[in-house]
C-alpha cells in the first residue's frame, strides 16, 4: 500500500526509469512498459482505498461513510485493469483494439471516480447537492469543449478518427470539470476533498490522453508514424498522471473525516453563488459562436451536438436554481411569518438601535405592553426613555456592547405612554455586522411584578419587622460595602434596664417603647445614615462622617433615648450607652461591629451609678480591659471553694505613741493564672454576678477568726472589715454580722464595719442598718471620707463611730503652703464634738503625719507606718511596738 510520500517517489522514479529504458526498444514495447507501470501503481492504490473503505465500514457499521473511498478505489482498479488490457492489445499488434479498450476504460472509470468523489464525506451531503455539482461540471465541460471545437474549425478526421475519441474527450472534460467544482466547493474538510478531486482529475486526464493517443494508430508496421517521438512522450506523461492521481486520492481520503455529513450542513452550491461558475464559460461559448459566424464559418454536426448539450446542461442548472429560489422564497416567507407571530405575540419588546443608540425600529408589542407608539419612540435616543438615575449605568452597558461585548443585561426604569415608571430588564446584543439587521438589538421586558416581589422579599430579608429599621444582616452588608470607601463610623446603643419594662408593664408597652426608640433614632441620624436594630434593645447607625462628627451624633442619640417615653398610661425612663468605632481600623464588618460594641460596654461600665447614657469611642486598650473583665467573670464564681481568696492586714497606729491599736482587713484574690487581683478590680464584677454577699461573708468570718486568735494571744486590738452598700442594705446583713461575732467569740466593740463614702446611700434604710449594727455593739466607719457627696451636716444623723479621712483632705497641693490644715481642723473638731473617732488614711510622708497630728487626729494608717501584709508579718510588727489598749 503506497501511502507514504517516500514510497510514492520511489515508485515514480522506478516507473520513469522503466519508461525511459523501454522507449529505446520501440514504440510498442514502450507503450507496454508504461502500461505495466500504470497497472501496478493503480492496483496498489486501489487496494489501499478499498482497505480504507473496509476499515471505515468495520468501525462505523455503515456503508455511508465508506462509499466514497470504495468507489474511488474501484475507479483506480478499473483504470489499472483497462490500461493493462490496452497495453496487452497493443503488444498483440491489434490495431483497433487498444483505442477501443482505452475508450471503454475511460468511460467506465471516469464516472466511478466522480461517484466516489461525490460520496466522499464532506463534499456533497445531499442528492440535490450532488446533482448541482454534476450539472455545474457538465455545463462547464461541454461549453469548453464546444468552444475548443469551434475554434479548431472541425479538426480533420485524421486527428480524431470517428465519434469515439470525441465522446471520450467530452466525457473527460466534463468529468474533470465536475471533479474540480466538487473539490473547490466541499462543505468541510476542503484540503482532503481538493486532494481527492485533483487525483481523480489527473487519473481521468491520463486515461483521456491514453485513449486519444491509442485512437491515432495508423498501421501495424508503423503504428505511430512520423509522430512516434511525441506520442511516446505523451504516453509517459499520461502514465505519470495515472500514477500520481491515485496517490493523491489515497492521501486525501485518509485525511477526510469518516463522520457522515449532516443533510443540513452548509451547502454553498445551493445558493446563487453557483452562477459565476457558468457565466464565464457561457459567455466564452457565445463569443466564440459570434466570431465563427462573423468569419463565415459553418457549424458541423459535432459542434451542433456540443452546443445543444451545453444548452441542455445550462437549462437544467437554471431549472434547478429556479427551484432552489422558490424553495428559498418559501423558507423566507415561513420564517417571516414565524417571526411576525413571535414578535407580535411576545410580551417582550424588540427595539433596534443604530450606532448612536437612536431607536430605528420597535416591535408592535411596545404599544401593547408600554403604550408607546412609534411617534413616541422612533428617532429618539433610548436613554431619553429611561429614568435619570438609571441613564448612567445603562449608557455604560450599551457602550460595552458597541465596544465588542457579545451580550449585556440592562436593568432600568422606563417611562411608558402614560408617564409612569416601569421596571424593565433588557438583553442587548450587537447585530451591526448582520446586513439584515445592521443595528443594536434590545429585547426589553416588563419585570414590574418580579421587582415588586423582590422588594417585598428584601423588606422581609433586610428589615426588622417590628421597628421598620434595617436588621442586623442588612447592617453588616452596608458596613462591608462602606469599608470599601475607607471612611465612615458605626454607632451601637443599647437601652439599659429594658428588660424591666417588660416585667413591669408587659410586652405591649415594651413594643411601644421600641417603636418610639426607633423613631427617635431615625430623627437623630442624618439623611444618608443607616439606622438599624441589632438585638432586642440594641440599635445601631452607620454614618459616613469621621469619628469626631460621629461622636456628636452618638451624643444626640444618647440624649434622645434619655428623654422619658410618654406612653398612654405609662411613663418609662431609660438611658442608653453608645459606643463609636471607626471603620478604617477594622478588618471586616464583623470586626467593626465588635469594636463599637466594646466601646459601648466600656461606656456602660463607666456610667454605672450615673443618670443618663455615656458615649465612648473605641480604643485598643478597651479590648484588653474587656478580655480581662471577661476572664474575671469566668473565674470569679467558685473562688471561695477553690481557696483562692486571702486577707491581708494593715495596722492602724497611735500617731503619738506609734503603737498599733487595730488593723484593717483587706481582701485579695490570688489566681494561679491571673495573678493577684486587687479588690477594686474584682469586687464590682462580684457585685454584678451577685457574689458580693458570699465574698463579704467569707471576709467577715476570716477577719473575726484572726481577731479571735490575736485576742487569745493577749493582743487587745480591734479589726475593721469593708462592706459594700449593697451588703449593708441586705436584710440578712445584721444576722450575718451577729453570727460571725458569736461564732468566733469576739467582743462586738472590737469589730468595725467600714462603708465607702462614695457608695453610702443617704436614705432611711441606711440609717436603720447602721443603727442596727450599733445595737449589736459593732462600730461603723465611713471610709475615704472627703471623696464622696456626704455633707458634714449629715454626720449628725448618721449613726457612725469612726471617720477615716482620705488623703485628699491633708495633702499639700503643689505650689501652695499649708492650705490643708484648716480643712482637717474642721473635720476633726466636728467629729470630736459628735463623739466620732477620726483615722487619717493614706499617710505616706512625715509631713502628712505632722498635718493630721496638728489638727488633733491621733490615729493614722498608711504606707509610712506599715504596708498591708499577712497576719504573721503584722504580728511581728505588733511585737516590735508593743500594742496598748485603745
Amino acid at each position: 500500500m503506497v501511502s507514504n510520500p517516500r514510497t510514492f517517489w520511489l515508485v515514480l522514479v522506478t516507473a520513469v526509469a522503466a519508461f525511459s529504458a523501454a522507449a529505446s526498444s520501440g514504440p510498442v514495447l514502450s507503450f507496454g512498459a508504461v502500461a505495466a507501470g500504470v497497472t501496478v501503481g493503480s492496483l496498489v492504490h486501489a487496494g489501499a482505498l478499498i482497505r480504507l473503505a473496509l476499515r471505515i465500514h468495520h468501525g462505523r457499521r455503515s456503508f455511508g461513510p465508506c462509499r466514497g473511498a470504495g468507489f474511488l478505489g474501484m475507479g483506480a482498479l478499473f483504470a489499472g485493469l483497462g490500461v493493462a488490457a490496452a497495453g496487452l492489445a497493443a503488444l498483440t499488434s491489434s490495431i483497433a483494439a487498444p483505442g477501443l479498450v482505452a475508450a471503454v476504460t475511460t468511460l467506465v472509470a471516469a464516472p466511478t471516480f466522480l461517484l466516489g468523489l461525490l460520496l466522499l464525506p464532506g463534499t456533497a451531503p445531499t442528492v440535490r447537492a450532488r446533482l448541482r455539482r454534476l450539472l455545474d461540471g457538465a455545463g462547464i465541460g461541454v461549453t469548453l469543449c464546444y468552444s475548443v471545437w469551434v475554434l479548431a474549425a472541425a479538426p480533420p478526421a485524421s486527428a480524431l478518427a470517428g465519434p469515439l475519441p470525441l465522446t471520450v474527450a467530452v466525457a473527460c472534460c466534463v468529468a474533470v470539470s465536475v471533479a474540480v467544482v466538487t473539490g473547490l466547493r466541499a462543505v468541510r474538510h476542503r484540503p482532503a476533498a481538493i486532494a481527492c478531486a485533483g487525483g481523480s482529475a489527473l487519473s481521468i486526464v491520463g486515461l483521456g490522453v491514453f485513449t486519444v493517443l491509442l485512437s491515432a494508430l495508423r498501421r501495424p508496421d508503423d503504428p505511430f508514424g512520423p509522430a512516434a517521438d511525441w506520442v511516446a512522450a505523451g504516453l509517459v506523461a499520461a502514465g505519470l498522471a495515472l500514477i500520481a492521481g491515485p496517490f493523491l486520492i489515497v492521501t486525501g481520503a485518509r485525511r477526510a473525516d469518516d463522520t457522515p455529513t449532516s443533510p443540513h450542513a452548509a451547502d454553498s452550491g445551493g445558493t446563487l453563488a453557483g452562477y459565476p461558475l457558468l457565466i464565464g464559460p457561457a459567455l466564452l461559448a457565445v463569443a466564440v459562436s459570434m466570431l465563427h459566424l462573423l468569419t463565415g464559418g459553418r457549424f458541423d454536426r459535432a459542434a451542433v451536438g456540443l452546443g445543444f448539450a451545453a444548452v441542455v446542461a445550462v437549462a437544467l442548472r437554471e431549472a434547478l436554481a429556479a427551484r432552489d429560489i422558490r424553495g428559498y422564497a418559501r423558507t423566507l416567507a415561513t420564517r417571516e411569518a414565524h417571526f411576525k407571530t413571535l414578535v407580535s405575540g411576545s410580551t417582550d419588546v424588540t427595539i433596534v438601535l443604530d450606532a448612536d443608540l437612536v431607536v430605528r425600529w420597535q416591535s408592535p408589542a411596545a404599544a401593547r405592553q408600554f403604550s408607546l407608539s412609534d411617534q413616541d419612540v422612533l428617532g429618539r435616543p433610548l436613554t431619553d426613555l429611561l429614568h435619570p438615575a438609571d441613564v448612567a449605568p445603562a449608557t455604560v452597558a450599551l457602550h460595552a456592547v458597541l465596544a465588542g461585548r457579545q451580550h449585556v443585561l440592562v436593568q432600568a426604569r422606563l417611562r411608558d405612554g402614560f408617564g409612569r415608571w416601569r421596571d424593565t430588564e433588557s438583553t442587548v446584543s450587537d447585530q451591526r455586522a448582520a446586513p439584515e439587521v445592521a443595528g443594536v438589538v434590545v429585547h426589553l421586558r416588563d419585570v414590574g411584578d418580579r421587582a415588586q416581589l423582590q422588594r417585598s422579599l428584601d423588606e422581609v430579608t433586610w428589615t426588622d419587622d417590628q421597628t421598620g429599621l434595617a436588621n442586623r444582616r442588612k447592617f453588616l452588608a452596608a458596613v462591608a460595602e462602606a469599608r470599601g470607601t475607607g471612611t465612615g463610623s458605626i454607632l451601637i446603643a443599647e437601652l439599659d434596664r429594658f428588660e424591666s419594662v417588660t416585667d413591669l408593664h408587659g410586652p405591649t408597652v415594651a413594643n411601644a417603647v421600641l417603636i418610639e426608640a426607633a423613631r427617635r433614632l431615625r430623627t437623630a441620624v442624618g439623611r444618608d445614615d443607616l439606622p438599624a436594630r441589632l438585638t432586642d434593645a440594641g440599635f445601631a447607625a452607620l454614618t459616613d462622617a469621621p469619628l469626631v462628627h460621629a461622636f456628636a451624633l452618638a451624643t444626640r442619640i444618647a440624649t434622645a433615648f434619655a428623654e422619658p417615653f410618654q406612653l398612654p398610661g405609662h411613663t418609662v425612663h431609660l438611658t442608653a450607652d453608645v459606643g463609636v468605632a471607626d471603620l478604617l481600623g477594622a478588618a471586616d464588618a464583623g470586626d467593626a461591629l465588635r469594636h463599637a460594641d466594646i466601646a459601648r460596654r466600656r461606656a456602660r461600665q463607666l456610667s454605672r451609678g450615673r443618670d443618663g447614657g455615656r458615649v465612648e469611642c473605641y480604643d485598643k486598650s478597651f479590648e484588653a480591659a474587656l478580655v480581662r473583665r471577661t476572664d474575671l467573670e469566668q473565674q470569679l464564681p467558685g473562688v471561695v471553694g477553690r481557696g483562692e481568696l486571702d486577707l491581708v492586714y494593715q495596722p492602724v497606729v497611735d500617731l503619738v505613741q506609734r503603737n498599733p491599736v487595730g488593723a484593717e482587713a483587706l481582701l485579695r484574690w490570688r489566681h494561679p493564672r491571673l495573678g493577684v487581683v486587687p479588690p477594686h478590680e474584682f469586687l464590682p464584677v462580684a457585685e454584678e454576678l451577685g457574689l458580693a454577699d458570699e465574698l463579704g461573708e467569707w471576709a467577715l468570718h476570716q477577719a473575726c477568726r484572726q481577731l479571735s486568735r490575736w485576742r487569745a494571744d493577749g493582743r487587745d486590738l480591734w479589726i475593721s472589715v469593708n462592706a459594700s452598700a449593697r451588703q449593708l442594705a441586705a436584710p440578712s446583713w445584721l444576722t450575718t454580722v451577729a453570727t460571725a461575732i458569736d461564732t468566733h467569740c469576739v467582743p462586738a466593740e472590737s469589730l468595725i464595719i467600714e462603708v465607702a463614702e462614695a457608695s453610702l446611700p443617704d436614705d432611711a434604710g441606711t440609717v436603720e442598718q447602721l443603727a442596727g449594727l450599733r445595737a449589736l455593739g459593732v462600730r461603723t466607719a465611713i471610709d475615704h471620707f472627703g471623696t464622696g457627696p456626704t455633707a458634714l451636716a449629715h454626720l449628725r444623723r448618721l449613726p457612725v463611730d469612726v471617720l477615716k479621712i482620705d488623703q485628699v483632705l491633708f495633702s499639700e497641693p503643689a505650689g501652695q503652703r499649708a492650705p490643708a490644715t484648716p480643712i482637717v481642723d474642721v473635720v476633726v473638731s466636728l467629729a470630736r464634738r459628735l463623739g466620732i473617732d477620726v483615722i487619717a488614711c493614706g499617710l505616706e510622708t512625715e509631713s502628712h503625719v505632722d498635718v493630721v497630728r496638728a489638727a488633733g487626729c491621733r490615729l493614722g494608717q498608711g504606707f509610712l507606718l506599715s504596708r498591708p501584709d499577712h497576719a504573721e508579718h503584722v504580728e511581728a510588727f505588733m511585737e516590735r511596738h508593743r500594742a496598748r489598749l485603745f
